[in-house]
Protein backbone atom coordinates (compact mmCIF):
# COMPACT_ATOMS: atom_id res chain seq x y z
CA UNK A 1 0.00 0.00 0.00
CA UNK A 2 1.34 3.42 -0.95
CA UNK A 3 1.37 6.08 1.73
CA UNK A 4 1.24 9.82 1.13
CA UNK A 5 3.40 12.61 2.51
CA UNK A 6 1.70 15.92 3.29
CA UNK A 7 4.02 18.90 3.52
CA UNK A 8 2.68 22.23 4.84
CA UNK A 9 5.09 25.07 4.06
CA UNK A 10 4.84 28.43 5.80
CA UNK A 11 6.78 31.58 4.91
CA UNK A 12 6.91 33.46 8.19
CA UNK A 13 7.08 37.21 8.57
CA UNK A 14 10.58 38.61 9.01
CA UNK A 15 11.73 38.26 12.60
CA UNK A 16 8.75 36.15 13.70
CA UNK A 17 10.30 32.66 13.54
CA UNK A 18 10.86 32.26 17.28
CA UNK A 19 7.33 33.44 18.12
CA UNK A 20 5.86 31.23 15.39
CA UNK A 21 7.71 28.14 16.67
CA UNK A 22 6.45 28.77 20.20
CA UNK A 23 2.90 29.13 18.91
CA UNK A 24 3.25 26.10 16.65
CA UNK A 25 4.19 23.91 19.60
CA UNK A 26 0.96 25.02 21.29
CA UNK A 27 -0.99 24.40 18.09
CA UNK A 28 0.41 20.90 17.69
CA UNK A 29 -0.92 19.96 21.13
CA UNK A 30 -4.37 21.07 19.97
CA UNK A 31 -4.01 19.30 16.60
CA UNK A 32 -2.99 16.05 18.33
CA UNK A 33 -6.43 15.93 19.96
CA UNK A 34 -7.87 15.62 16.44
CA UNK A 35 -5.30 12.98 15.47
CA UNK A 36 -2.77 15.14 13.61
CA UNK A 37 0.79 14.61 14.76
CA UNK A 38 3.35 15.64 12.13
CA UNK A 39 6.33 13.36 11.71
CA UNK A 40 8.80 16.20 11.18
CA UNK A 41 9.13 19.94 11.71
CA UNK A 42 11.74 21.59 9.53
CA UNK A 43 13.20 25.10 9.37
CA UNK A 44 15.32 26.67 6.67
CA UNK A 45 19.09 26.22 6.58
CA UNK A 46 19.48 27.59 3.06
CA UNK A 47 17.01 29.03 0.59
CA UNK A 48 14.16 31.34 1.48
CA UNK A 49 14.49 32.78 4.99
CA UNK A 50 11.93 32.16 7.72
CA UNK A 51 10.59 28.93 6.24
CA UNK A 52 8.76 26.48 8.49
CA UNK A 53 7.67 23.06 7.22
CA UNK A 54 5.49 20.37 8.80
CA UNK A 55 5.51 16.90 7.28
CA UNK A 56 3.05 14.14 8.02
CA UNK A 57 2.54 10.66 6.59
CA UNK A 58 -0.94 9.27 6.00
CA UNK A 59 -2.33 6.02 4.59
CA UNK A 60 -4.24 7.93 1.88
CA UNK A 61 -5.99 11.21 1.06
CA UNK A 62 -9.13 10.06 2.86
CA UNK A 63 -7.24 9.59 6.14
CA UNK A 64 -5.61 13.00 5.73
CA UNK A 65 -8.97 14.66 5.05
CA UNK A 66 -10.54 12.97 8.09
CA UNK A 67 -7.71 14.19 10.33
CA UNK A 68 -7.81 17.71 8.89
CA UNK A 69 -11.59 17.94 9.27
CA UNK A 70 -11.43 16.86 12.92
CA UNK A 71 -8.67 19.38 13.64
CA UNK A 72 -10.40 22.31 11.95
CA UNK A 73 -13.72 21.63 13.72
CA UNK A 74 -12.18 22.39 17.10
CA UNK A 75 -12.99 25.82 18.57
CA UNK A 76 -9.66 25.69 20.37
CA UNK A 77 -7.86 25.21 17.04
CA UNK A 78 -9.85 28.02 15.39
CA UNK A 79 -8.77 30.44 18.14
CA UNK A 80 -5.15 29.31 17.90
CA UNK A 81 -5.22 29.70 14.10
CA UNK A 82 -6.41 33.30 14.36
CA UNK A 83 -3.38 34.05 16.56
CA UNK A 84 -0.92 32.16 14.33
CA UNK A 85 -1.84 33.58 10.92
CA UNK A 86 -0.57 37.14 11.65
CA UNK A 87 2.92 35.61 11.91
CA UNK A 88 2.72 34.10 8.40
CA UNK A 89 3.32 35.84 5.06
CA UNK A 90 2.19 32.90 2.92
CA UNK A 91 1.84 29.15 2.85
CA UNK A 92 1.16 26.20 0.65
CA UNK A 93 0.55 22.46 0.87
CA UNK A 94 2.28 19.76 -1.17
CA UNK A 95 1.09 16.15 -1.22
CA UNK A 96 3.27 13.33 -2.54
CA UNK A 97 2.98 9.59 -3.08
CA UNK A 98 5.70 7.81 -1.12
CA UNK A 99 7.45 5.51 -3.56
CA UNK A 100 10.21 4.15 -1.33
Amino acid sequence: MNMILVRDIFQLKFGKAKEAMTMLREGLKIAAKGGYTPDRLLTDLTGEYYTLIMEGVFANLSEFEKTLTAEMASDEWKQWYQNFTPLVDSGRREIFNIVK
